[in-house]
């Protein structure tokens, strides 16, 4: 799905916004499920999306970001902050 570097370009062959949304989540459930087996259950979500709003012409006329959180804003800053250094700790490193 999305990678590095992904500029959010929409080709002819590729999905629309709602189905592109869609095999995100399908494909977090698979790696979830190869990770975890059977022995799990969905606890609290949140969802970070990029959103690149197109002009008239189709080109690019800014970006914003949605974030949805079913939870208490506290605990949704915790686990944004606990994300965050996850996403930190996968970083490589220069030595």
């Amino acid at each position: 799905m999305a990678g590095p570097g992904n500029t959010g370009t929409r080709g002819e062959s590729e999905p629309g916004p709602r189905a592109r949304l869609m095999q995100e989540v399908a494909s977090e459930m698979d790696a979830i499920e190869t990770e975890f087996g059977d022995a799990f259950e969905i606890g609290r979500v949140i969802t970070v999306v990029e959103i690149i709003k197109r002009g008239p012409d189709g080109t690019g006329e800014g970006v914003g970001l949605r974030v949805r959180a079913g939870q208490y804003p506290w605990v949704a800053l915790g686990m944004l902050d606990a994300a965050k250094k996850i996403v930190e700790a996968q970083m490589p490193r220069a030595d």
